[in-house]
């Protein structure tokens, strides 16, 4: 009994004949995205720059774009897609959670270091 992979990506908005043209449309979708932080990245846009929640707005654009890449890479190079449902729930959400987690050590943390680099030495008194 064969397998059917779904050929379609963005829920259905751009549909592929093969598996193959799938790959090279997810492929090139990955080049864009990355093409487009690369540019960010150099160029640096002015307002880009502006603080938002303790990070610069560029640094959460390419944590978005970043998280964007991940979903994609895993969700049709690594077939996730094709899983059963509670499966792809379990990858999905331990990612979501470890992502949160990981943003929020960086943000609380980050500027601790700030602080410490900027003002010297800070003692906290628990």
């Amino acid at each position: 009994m064969a397998h059917e992979h779904k050929l379609e990506i963005f829920r259905g908005l751009i549909k592929f004949k093969s598996n193959t043209q799938k790959i090279w449309g997810v492929l090139i979708f990955l080049a864009l995205v990355t093409a487009v932080e690369v540019v960010l990245g150099i160029i640096k846009p002015e307002p880009l720059m502006s603080y938002f929640l303790g990070m610069k707005l560029l640094n959460w654009i390419f944590i978005l774009l970043t998280i964007v890449k991940a979903y994609y890479i895993a969700w049709d190079f690594m077939h996730l897609r094709d899983e059963v449902a509670p499966l792809r729930r379990v990858i999905v959400w331990t990612g979501v959670f470890l992502i949160l987690y990981l943003t929020f050590i960086l943000l609380k943390e980050g500027g601790y270091v700030f602080d410490v680099y900027h003002n010297g030495f800070i003692k906290n008194d628990f």
